[in-house]
Parts: C-alpha cells; sequence; structure tokens
C-alpha cells in the first residue's frame, strides 16, 4: 500500500472487548503491512478495567498506543486527541465495542485510494433497538442531512476513513465528531458512504442515549453557522441587519405618508414604534457580525486549547 495507516479507537468501559479486538485488528497485517499501520486506544476515562487491559497487551508485545485521559472527556475529545497524535496518512476511527468490523477497513481506505478524502460508513443492516437507537439515528440523519445539504445515511457510524492532511487541524468540541464529513464538505473534501458491516454488542454496556439527541441539535446549529460563516459572521449578521434597516425605513416611510395624507398622529401610530424596534435591532445585529468577525481572528491567532487532559501515554 505505501502509505502509514492510523486506526483511533476511543473506548470507555470496554474491558471485555478490547483482547478480541486487539485480535481482529491484527489479523489486518495480512494485507496491511506492521509497520505501515498504527493502532491507538485513547481511554476516555474509564472506571473499569480497560486501561490495566489495555497496558496488559502492550506488555505482552502488542504493538498499540494507549493516551489515557484524566477523566471522562466524551468520545468527541477521544477522537481529537487521536488525530492530533496520529502519524498515518490514512486516519481511520471506529468504536471499541466490536461493532464495527476491522474487516471493512481494506475495503475504506481502497475507497481513498480511488481519490476520495472522506469515506463514511453506514451501518445499512444495524443491529440495535429499533425505537431506542433506529428510529431517532434515522430522524436524526434525515435532519442533518437537510441542515448541512451533505446527504449521508448515517452520520453517527463512527467507521471513517479520513485523509490526514484534511483533518489534521481540525477543531473538535461537543459532539462535533459526528459532524466531520459536514465540516470537511466546506473545504472541498469527497466524501463517499459505503456500507459496513455491523454487529450486536456482546460485552458492556451502550453509552449512548435519547439525553443526547438535545447536545447533538445544539451541535448542529453550531455546524450550520461554521458551514455558512466560512467567509466570516459579518456577512451573515451584516446582512440579515441591512433587512431590519430597510424595514425600518419602510415602517418610517409609511409612518411619514399617513402623517401627510390622513393626518395620523406619528407619536400614536404603532408603525413609529416598529420603526424605532427595527432600526435599535439592526444595530445591534450589526454589532454582533462585528464581535463576531474580531473574535474569530482572535480564535484563528491564538494558540490552540485541548479539550482534554492526558494523564499518561504509552507508545
Amino acid at each position: 500500500m505505501g502509505k502509514k495507516v492510523s486506526i483511533i479507537i476511543p473506548v470507555y468501559n470496554e474491558e471485555g472487548n478490547i483482547p478480541l479486538l486487539v485480535s481482529q485488528l491484527n489479523s489486518l497485517k495480512k494485507v496491511i503491512p506492521q509497520e505501515d499501520m498504527e493502532i491507538i486506544f485513547i481511554d476516555d476515562g474509564s472506571d473499569d478495567k480497560t486501561f490495566e487491559v489495555l497496558k496488559s497487551l502492550r506488555e505482552k508485545g502488542e504493538d498499540i498506543v494507549i493516551i489515557r485521559f484524566k477523566r471522562n472527556f466524551g468520545q468527541t475529545s477521544a477522537i481529537a486527541a487521536g488525530l492530533e497524535y496520529a502519524k498515518g496518512d490514512i486516519v481511520i476511527t471506529m468504536d471499541g465495542d466490536l461493532q464495527n468490523d476491522p474487516q471493512d477497513i481494506p475495503f475504506l481506505i481502497s475507497q481513498l485510494e480511488e481519490g476520495y478524502d472522506v469515506v463514511s460508513g453506514w451501518r445499512k443492516e444495524r443491529k440495535d433497538s429499533f425505537w431506542s437507537r433506529k428510529l431517532p439515528s434515522y430522524l436524526a440523519n434525515l435532519l442533518i442531512s437537510w441542515y448541512t445539504g451533505v446527504k449521508l445515511h448515517d452520520y453517527g457510524c463512527t467507521l471513517k476513513a479520513y485523509r490526514r492532511d484534511l483533518v489534521k487541524d481540525l477543531t473538535l468540541y461537543g459532539e462535533l465528531h459526528r459532524f466531520i464529513p459536514a465540516l470537511m464538505s466546506w473545504k472541498g473534501a469527497r466524501i463517499k458512504e459505503v456500507p459496513v458491516r455491523h454487529h450486536p454488542r456482546k460485552s458492556g454496556k451502550s453509552k449512548y442515549g435519547l439525553r443526547r439527541i438535545v447536545n447533538v441539535i445544539l451541535d448542529l446549529l453550531t455546524v450550520k453557522f461554521l458551514l455558512a460563516s466560512s467567509k466570516g459572521p459579518m456577512q451573515i449578521f451584516g446582512r440579515v441587519g441591512l433587512l431590519f434597516i430597510l424595514g425600518g425605513f419602510f415602517c418610517g416611510l409609511l409612518t411619514v405618508i399617513m402623517k401627510l395624507t390622513r393626518g395620523i398622529d406619528m407619536t400614536g401610530n404603532p408603525l413609529l414604534y416598529l420603526t424605532i424596534f427595527l432600526i435599535i435591532m439592526s444595530l445591534q445585529i450589526i454589532s454582533i457580525g462585528l464581535l463576531g468577525e474580531i473574535n474569530m481572528r482572535i480564535y484563528n491567532e491564538s494558540c490552540h486549547r485541548k479539550i482534554y487532559t492526558i494523564q499518561e501515554i504509552i507508545k
């Protein structure tokens, strides 16, 4: 293949799944030479024996990198840490619960080699509960695809392949890891979605639930703003402010015309107060746009602040 592959696996309380997962990943060495494959586990503050299991496997000779967080920061932070420390030309992300199949990784890589920049897995035959997992996911994917304009069947599938040069400087927080394809779209990335295998969970408990829907919706609004404001906040807020100014001018003009033609008292005309309201709102919205421009410039020129704290790295 010639290119180094980094496989990033966030884990949280997955002590029962890790040995078999490492064994499955080792089977990939038949198609990916060992020297070209880097396996990075991010222990996201597990409170079971996940870290001990990983460390034991490392001591027995398994070629894995272990990044251990001081506490549970969430999957987005774990993926962000993996992206920062990955050295491969190609980056694969996958879950550590054995529901993603490592045997799909060579196929994802082959799609990148055809010229795509992001290859996203689609759990077409998903082995999860319909009411608590599949139905909410289906509705969420419809909403995200419509709202971002990047149409995928399965945004929530962690099994994805990326060209590292596109994602190495990506800033992630909240639940933004699931929106990486949408974030990559404004960079001009070529995105392809392919069906992948999905297995029932055999050990441990799912860390996902309906309570995360609110966070996903709020982060969706953030993603939409980031996609729309890639040329600058002022271009968004400024346009809205100009619309309010035009509305205020129109209402003010009507107020004057009604005074001149019908003798309606301006101070008792509701349109006068609407005029004042629209003008004040326009000034506030334009000011927000200016502040947004200043904040964006400061952010772009400042040092990157990590959204996680690492306790130790074993490599």
